[in-house]
């Protein structure tokens, strides 16, 4: 019997997919299995318990809680933007409060600590040992108490994608260790692999993780049950033991990835590269009945296509052949989505949204980072896209080594031109790998100060370094009266796992079944 945990904290928006995908791989082998996301049960805990309301804005929080809990799910309460941030806004002001005046700073998209580092490995071992100071404590002592007794699991697996869970998840496993010190543990997740594939890797877990995964869990979680791992394509994933109406959304999102790794696999920097992640796809067809019978399964109000990139092919045959519910996912900029009459297709077979990896408005910059855009395609595309009545979430990146000040103010004025087709926006700063084979060549240093960093400062070629880089985007870019509109835009804490739900082809959506 194996026991599959998805740990807080990352948005409460939908369902693990990867807990969802081992599971239907794991049924579908013969071996037992349960799932609980910790996730969402432990925000929904927490937003439940008492909090000191003396100030104005937590008594308006606390006196509308089940309101706004029910605002959040309701598609009336995306209906204007102003009410919905009010609404995010009070509830994350709940779990905030949550954490108190101490170290932890809970969000309903993070969870920090001024004291504890997610990137060193003795914190995260501290966070073991202390496992009873760990904010979600009280939810998961009980949570895991009940699952241990009524299941009694061999091994417990925690999936492990994001910085945000890591100190939760060595609480959960201190935790089992500390009261069912027979089980085994077992580690993996997107997080995970990163660490494991860094050459300068050491495992500082022996002891407290029995098995840490590398890459994909199906094969790997089957041996450690005692099962022979056939070599059949992995099942589709299943989501029958989530309760889908508890996520905080406005209808049911089903996420869904057809690939692993990215079919472009050019740009230069890119950690999945840089980690030997290979591209490995499922045939279109396979790919559009997994998400037909999703579609057709969960009534979803929203398919989410999770791949780094949903290839041309797959997008072809989802244009012919609809998957039967609302849509969204990310894709590269190509001369198929220059084409107004394929970009109707696409929101013909239920696309609301698509985010759009543009990077750079500098053509150099661009080829000089490998991306394979070019800038004539791309305004094409995205007035083919606004013309479709596809929304936009357009990705851009500075501080890259070929950008400098003047780049970026080409970006800018990129933007500026576009404004009009441009439902989103994404601003982010370059962080360097730091397995990346070319970083050698910028005298990196330590980015964070962990020995799991992920991450390393280097010397910008140009000046053109973070600070300054921080400094362009706050006080010019995101200033600008064309572009101020589009960020205020994004929903706070949930962004684009949001930003469907504000673009026209789901404001006239139904919640799922109830």
């Amino acid at each position: 019997m194996i026991l599959l945990i998805n740990p807080p904290l990352v948005k409460p928006s939908e369902p693990p997919p990867g807990i969802a995908r081992l599971y239907g791989a794991l049924t579908a082998a013969g071996v037992k299995c349960s799932v609980i996301d910790a996730n969402i049960e432990a925000v929904l805990y927490l937003l439940d318990q008492p909090v000191d309301g003396s100030d104005r804005w937590t008594l308006r929080a606390v006196r509308g809680r089940e309101k706004n809990l029910a605002s959040i799910r309701s598609p009336g309460g995306y209906a204007e933007l102003q009410r919905y941030k009010r609404t995010v806004s009070d509830l994350n002001r709940l779990l905030e409060k949550t954490a108190g005046n101490g170290p932890v700073r809970l969000s309903l998209s993070n969870y920090l600590h001024s004291e504890l580092s997610p990137v060193r490995s003795r914190d995260l071992l501290r966070s073991a040992e202390e496992y009873a100071k760990n904010p979600f404590h009280g939810y998961f002592s009980k949570r895991l108490a009940e699952a241990m007794e009524r299941d009694s699991p061999e091994v417990v697996g925690f999936s492990l994608n994001f910085l945000s869970q890591a100190l939760s998840v060595f609480a959960m496993i201190g935790w089992a260790k500390a009261h069912f010190p027979a089980v085994r543990i077992a580690l993996g997740g997107g997080l995970v692999t990163s660490w494991v594939r860094n050459p300068r890797w050491k495992n500082p877990f022996a002891g407290l993780v029995d098995h840490l995964i590398d890459g994909p869990g199906e094969r790997a979680l089957v041996e450690i049950a005692g099962k022979q791992p056939e070599g059949r394509p992995v099942p589709c994933p299943d989501y029958s033991l989530f309760s889908l109406d508890d996520y905080l959304a406005p209808g049911r999102i089903v996420p869904y990835s057809s690939s692993s790794g990215c079919y472009w696999n050019r740009c230069a920097f890119c950690p999945e590269a840089a980690e030997g992640t290979r591209y490995e796809p499922a045939h279109p067809a396979a790919a559009r009945g997994d998400a037909g019978k999703l579609a057709g399964r969960f009534r979803p109000a929203l398919l989410h296509f999770l791949d780094s990139a949903v290839s041309p092919a797959l997008l072809r045959r989802i244009a012919k052949d609809p998957p039967g519910a609302p849509w969204y996912g990310f894709v590269r900029i190509t001369r198929s989505l220059a084409d107004e009459d394929f970009c109707r297709a696409l929101r013909k077979s239920g696309c609301v949204m698509l985010k759009l990896g543009l990077e750079s408005g500098d053509q150099g910059v661009i080829d000089s980072e490998g991306k394979g855009i070019d800038l004539e395609i791309a305004s094409k595309a995205l007035a083919a896209l606004k013309r479709a009545g596809i929304g936009t979430y357009v990705y851009l990146l500075f501080g890259t080594p070929s950008e400098s000040a003047d780049e970026a103010r080409h970006t800018l004025e990129y933007t500026v031109r576009h404004s009009s087709m441009i439902d989103f926006l994404n601003l982010a700063v370059f962080n360097m790998p730091v397995n990346s084979p070319d970083a050698a060549r910028f005298g990196t240093s330590p980015h964070y100060a962990g020995d799991l960093s992920l991450y390393t400062d280097f010397s910008h070629p140009k000046g053109w370094d973070r600070s300054r880089v921080r400094h362009f985007l706050d006080r010019e870019f995101k200033r600008h009266p064309a572009i101020a509109p589009i960020v205020a835009k994004d929903p706070p804490h949930f962004t684009s796992n949001h930003a469907p739900f504000f673009c026209e082809g789901l404001r006239r959506g139904r919640r799922g079944p109830e």
